[in-house]
């Protein structure tokens, strides 16, 4: 069959994400039509995973102008602005209302598969550009179909693919086997036949980033309850501790965000939780009560813990855009003109750049990669990053590249700055950073809060000096 005129084509959104339904109502907006394919069984699939945990943004922050446009005649009225929404909220008050509103044009239980030029693999460069693109899908009724389109827009996120345990970023030797003690999720503490997996257990948490303060947190409240007693966090980290370890405090511009690391720090100081400095898990191996022995690159050999909680960050699944001319950094695998602007390597102050569709492009062009899926492996994303990015695409797409130029974004200070990379190594000199003070100990009576798009970031920022 061969595919109309690419300007009579939808423009297909791969995710029913945040991003993706922002991008879908940016395309609206531009008089394009859209078409969004959701793996998932609802909108929002990978945001309800995590319904229990709540964002450290607030309704005011994770709202887009545009769907928020398409909501209003329906009556739609947003939270209040100045409050915080937890993963269910968000889906379920914002996400799934969008999605009634574009109705057909989102679809879900629709897996893309692949991606490519309609006739050209990856090698063909003859007549090229002016193909439309041709997507892949897989239902889970087990059809499968074929899609074509005028431009495609990978919201995709990077939720299904979590970062392992290993060290080295592969799977520890003996990670997959251990399989049914470890999860790579935050666990919802308040599911009873979850609080039942962790209440009284010794859990190791590997990660240092949002999630893995939140698992701490949640674990220390766990333990001074009534059916906790007993329970431990182990909290693995792959650098030493120091101030800034645990993240920005009270000098984060999002309040939310700061309280964070302050809870971990307190579940550290009150003894709910030890800290394992310098360990990069090299195997993990099971004990002959069942139990998981952590062991470390260097040799060293933890106590047996019941449960591993992973939060090591996640990666994107490129697996589906190989036949695609893109063009990567070979570190984070984000757009090469995206990344010196977020590689934690170099800064991670989380005040990105303005950016839009430039840095966002590749080679193939009308191919975008938006979201966290942008971001790579970077770990600092924020929702107001991903609804600027779609709206500069969108109209880059349409043709109007003024607006698409016209890329205004300013994102709060996470008051910890400078290069993670360097406070990777435990020996480290890691005192002294220039942006945040030494986070004060604080309470854990309020529900912890997680990052939007980067709740299980593995190498939280790190001291240094802002503007570097």
């Amino acid at each position: 069959m061969n595919p109309p005129a690419a300007t009579e084509l939808p423009v297909v959104v791969i995710g029913a994400g945040p991003a993706g339904l922002a991008a879908a109502a940016h395309l609206i907006d531009q008089g394009i039509e859209p078409l969004v394919l959701e793996a998932g069984p609802t909108a929002g699939a990978a945001v309800r995973e995590w319904s229990h945990v709540r964002l450290f943004s607030t309704w005011g922050e994770v709202v887009d102008p545009a769907a928020e446009k398409l909501l209003a005649p329906t009556g739609w009225t947003r939270p209040d602005p100045a409050t915080y929404p937890s993963g269910g909220d968000w889906a379920e008050l914002y996400l799934q209302p969008l999605a009634d509103v574009l109705g057909d044009r989102v679809r879900t239980g629709a897996r893309v598969t692949g991606a490519s030029r309609t006739g050209r693999d990856r090698i063909v460069d003859a007549d090229r550009e002016a193909q439309p693109f041709v997507v892949h899908v897989a239902h889970t009724d087990g059809r499968e179909e074929r899609l074509f389109a005028r431009a495609v827009i990978d919201a995709s996120g990077t939720w299904a693919t979590p970062s392992p345990a290993g060290g080295s970023g592969l799977p520890a030797l003996g990670e997959k086997t251990a399989a049914d003690r470890i999860t790579y999720r935050v666990p919802d503490l308040k599911d009873p036949a979850v609080r039942a997996r962790y209440a009284g257990k010794r859990t190791a948490v590997i990660g240092s980033g949002a999630s893995a303060f939140t698992a701490l947190a949640y674990l220390a409240d766990l333990a001074k309850s009534d059916d906790g007693t007993g329970t431990k966090g182990v909290w693995i980290l792959r650098r030493g501790i120091s101030g800034s370890t645990f993240g920005g405090g009270s000098a984060d511009q999002l309040p939310a965000r700061g309280a964070l690391g302050l809870a971990a720090k307190a579940a550290v100081d009150e003894g709910h939780a030890d800290a394992v400095t310098g360990f990069r898990t090299e195997a993990i191996e099971r004990a002959d009560d069942g139990r998981l022995v952590l062991v470390g690159e260097d040799g060293r050999r933890l106590d047996p813990v019941d449960e591993v909680i992973v939060l090591t960050g996640f990666r994107p699944d490129l697996s589906f855009l190989d036949e695609l001319r893109l063009r990567l950094d070979e570190r984070l695998q984000a757009p090469v003109e995206l990344a010196p602007l977020i590689d934690p390597n170099q800064h991670s102050c989380g005040t990105v750049y303005p950016h839009g569709h430039r840095e966002l492009s590749h080679p193939e062009q009308g191919i975008y990669l938006v979201g966290m899926k942008s971001y790579g492996r970077a770990p600092t994303f924020l929702a107001m990053t991903g609804y600027e990015q779609v709206r500069s695409v969108a109209a880059a797409i349409a043709g109007d590249l003024d607006a698409a130029d016209r890329v205004e974004l300013t994102l709060p200070e996470t008051g910890v700055c400078g290069g993670a990379g360097l406070f990777d190594a435990p020996e480290s000199d890691q005192s002294g950073g220039c942006c945040a003070p030494a986070p004060q100990l604080v309470q854990l009576g309020v529900p912890a809060a997680v990052a939007v798009g980067v709740t299980a970031a593995e190498e939280a920022p790190a001291g240094g000096c802002c503007g570097s």
